[in-house]
C-alpha cells in the first residue's frame, strides 16, 4: 500500500504519507489509512514503547474542601507523543510542515490522574497539532477534583502539599513511558504567572519525581507533581483574630470598672453573649474535619472559657463585697491575716484612706452632750435657813436626754456597720488585685504558648 510501511520490520522512513501535486499536504486516502488504525498503537515495532511528554500549567485553585479532603484545580495540559505513521516529507507535500487533526479519528495515551475522584466534566480539544515528524500535540483543559490529605492545624496560616500523578491506565511500561515535556521548575514559573494575583491560594512551588506504579507483576510508569500552595490570610485575620482580640482587651479593661457595682457582672455577661454569637457566626469560616482541629479554634475555645473566669471571678467578688457585709459579721482573723497582710504585701496592694473616721469624730464631739438614759440625780441645795431644798426634775430635759442617747446609740451602730463593710470592702478589693493579676498572667502566659507554637510551625 503505497504511503505505508511495507512491513513491521520496515525502517521507520518508509512509513511516510502520500502527497499529490497541487494538494497541500498528506492525501485523504493516506489520512484515511491511518484513521482506520486508530485501535492500535502507532509503532512500527511493538517492542518499542510510546513516550509521552507532560506539561501543565496550574491556573486556578477553585476550592478545597477540608471536610472532605478534595482539592479542586483547574489545569491547562498539554500532551506530546510520536505517531510513527503519521510522517509525510514537507517538500513533498508543498511545503506542509504542520496540520491539525481530529482527534477522535487518532490513537491518543490514556492519561489520567490518579488521585481524580470525580467524574470528569472537562471540555475536550476537539483537534490535535501534527508535525511533519509524526509528533503530536494535544492541549485540553482539566477540572480535576483530586483528594489530597489537608493540614488544617495551622489555619488560617496553612501550606497544602498535594500530589497530582500523571500516569497510563491500561498500558503498562512496555507500551507507554511517561516523562516531563518542561523541566519542574518551568512549570512552577508558568504556573505562579496565572496563579498569583487570583483568589484566595498562593502557589508556592510545583515539584515532580518520575516513578514506577506496581501491581502484581505488572508495573506502570507515573510522574508525580506536588502542588504546594498557601493561603492568604488576610482575610481571615480581619474577621477571625483581630474582633476576637478587641473582645478580650475589652473583657481585660472591665476589671477597671468598680467590683461593688453590679454593672460590672452585667457587662461581663453581656461580652459572653456577644461572643457566643461572634463564635456562632465564625463557625462557618472554620474548616473542620474528622482528622483534628485548627489551633484556631482552640484559641476561640481558650478565649471564651477565659471570659467565664473572668465572670466566675466578678461573682465571687460580688459575694464577697455584699453577701458578707450585708449580715454584719466581722472578717475572721485568718482572711484578715492572709489577705489583709500577707497578699496585701505581696501584690503592693494600698489600702484607701479610711472614710468612717469622719464619723468616729463627730461621735467623740457629742460625747459631752450626750449621756446614759439614767434619770439625773437631784442636786441638793439650801435656802436661806440652811435646810437643804430638793429641786424638781424637768420631764422636757429628761426626754431630751433619752433621746440623745438613742441618738448615739444609733450612731454607734451605724459606725459598727460602717467598719464591718470597710473590712469586707478592703477584703474584696484585695481579691479583686490579686484575680485580676492572676487573669493577666494567664493571657500573658496563654499568648506566649501560642505564639511559640506559631514560630515553631514556622520555623518548620
Amino acid at each position: 500500500m503505497h504511503g505505508w510501511c511495507k512491513s513491521y520490520s520496515s525502517p521507520p522512513t518508509l512509513c511516510r504519507l502520500s502527497c499529490k501535486k497541487g494538494h497541500s499536504g498528506p492525501t485523504y486516502e493516506s489520512l484515511q489509512t491511518v484513521f482506520d488504525r486508530k485501535p492500535f498503537r502507532p509503532a512500527v515495532n511493538l517492542s518499542n514503547p510510546t513516550i509521552a511528554n507532560i506539561s501543565f500549567t496550574l491556573y486556578a485553585v477553585l476550592g478545597v474542601n477540608e471536610k472532605t479532603q478534595i482539592l479542586t484545580t483547574f489545569l491547562w495540559l498539554r500532551l506530546y507523543w510520536h505517531h510513527e505513521f503519521l510522517v509525510w516529507d514537507p517538500d513533498e507535500c508543498d511545503g506542509v510542515t504542520k496540520i491539525s487533526l481530529p482527534v477522535k479519528d487518532l490513537w491518543t495515551p490514556d492519561i489520567i490522574v490518579y488521585e481524580f475522584v470525580d467524574d470528569d466534566v472537562s471540555q475536550d480539544c476537539p483537534y490535535v497539532y501534527v508535525n511533519h515528524t509524526g509528533h503530536i500535540r494535544y492541549d485540553r483543559m482539566l477540572r480535576i477534583v483530586s483528594a489530597c490529605n489537608l493540614e488544617i492545624y495551622t489555619f488560617p496560616f496553612d501550606i497544602q502539599n498535594c500530589s497530582l500523578t500523571f500516569g497510563s491506565y491500561m498500558h503498562t511500561i512496555k507500551d507507554v513511558r511517561v516523562s516531563p515535556a518542561l523541566s519542574f521548575a518551568e512549570i512552577s514559573g508558568n504556573s505562579k504567572r496565572y496563579l498569583e494575583a487570583s483568589g484566595e491560594w498562593e502557589l508556592v512551588v510545583i515539584q515532580g519525581e518520575a516513578g514506577i506504579l506496581q501491581f502484581g507483576i505488572d508495573e506502570w510508569d507515573i510522574i508525580t507533581f506536588w502542588v504546594v500552595i498557601k493561603r492568604r490570610p488576610i482575610l481571615y485575620v480581619v474577621n477571625l483574630l483581630i474582633p476576637s482580640s478587641f473582645l478580650m482587651i475589652i473583657d481585660i479593661l472591665s476589671f477597671y470598672l468598680p467590683p461593688h457595682s453590679v454593672d460590672r457582672a452585667s457587662f461581663k455577661m453581656t461580652l459572653i453573649l456577644g461572643y457566643t454569637v461572634f463564635l456562632l457566626i465564625m463557625n462557618d469560616l472554620l474548616p473542620s474535619t474528622a482528622n483534628g482541629t485548627p489551633i484556631i479554634g482552640i484559641y476561640f475555645s481558650v478565649c471564651l472559657a477565659l471570659m467565664v473566669i473572668s465572670l466566675l471571678e466578678t461573682v465571687i467578688i460580688t459575694n464577697v463585697l455584699h453577701h458578707n457585709s450585708m449580715k454584719y459579721r466581722e472578717v475572721p482573723r485568718w482572711v484578715r491575716v492572709l489577705i489583709l497582710q500577707y497578699i496585701a504585701r505581696l501584690i503592693c496592694y494600698q489600702k484607701p484612706e479610711d472614710s468612717p473616721q469622719a464619723s468616729e469624730d463627730k461621735l467623740d464631739n457629742l460625747g459631752p452632750w450626750v449621756t446614759q438614759p439614767s434619770a439625773p440625780a437631784p442636786h441638793p441645795t439650801s435656802n436661806g435657813h440652811g435646810t437643804p431644798v430638793q429641786i424638781p426634775v424637768i420631764p422636757e430635759l429628761k426626754q431630751i436626754c433619752q433621746d440623745l442617747s438613742l441618738m448615739r446609740t444609733h450612731l454607734t451602730s451605724m459606725q459598727k456597720e460602717s467598719e464591718l463593710q470597710d473590712q469586707w470592702c478592703h477584703v474584696g478589693y484585695v481579691m479583686d488585685f490579686l484575680l485580676f493579676r492572676i487573669y493577666l498572667f494567664l493571657i500573658t502566659l496563654y499568648a506566649m504558648v501560642i505564639i511559640c507554637m506559631w514560630c515553631i510551625w514556622f520555623n518548620q
